[in-house]
């Protein structure tokens, strides 16, 4: 199975993220797409997020289905799999705690971690799992 992570192309929270989980996706089951980009677009996720809210969308492709703000992030340990599955008890935590914190953090993101450094050339795996 196969999910798609989509986040903003313009954080440097995001790149940073997007290159950390490519390096920890041992079963090959991430791909990565920026908001705004053509497979957002294709897959008419401007609905659901939006670069500027800070929100980060995780689609799982088997079925389409749509996870946000915290559950996008519980998305990610799924997909990893492994130990990372044990960070799934974290959504004992009501989820509007945890959308409040996501949003605190989305709210804050840029002035903290800048902007995405569009100099970086990203490593060969990553290159892979990027989409348009």
């Amino acid at each position: 199975m196969k999910w798609i992570m989509f986040f903003d192309g313009d954080c440097g929270l995001c790149s940073r993220s997007i290159r950390m989980l490519s390096s920890l996706d041992s079963r090959d089951h991430l791909l990565f797409a920026a908001l705004q980009g053509e497979t957002s677009a294709r897959h008419q996720l401007g609905a659901h997020a939006s670069p500027n809210n800070g929100s980060m969308v995780v689609m799982r492709e088997s079925d389409s289905r749509v996870f946000l703000q915290s559950e996008a992030v519980f998305e990610i340990f799924r997909a990893l799999g492994g130990c990372w599955k044990l960070l799934l008890v974290g959504q004992l935590i009501p989820k509007t705690l945890r959308d409040r914190l996501y949003q605190f953090i989305a709210d804050h993101r840029i002035s903290w971690f800048g902007h995405a450094d569009t100099c970086q050339i990203p490593n060969a795996r990553l290159v892979t799992k990027l989409l348009p």
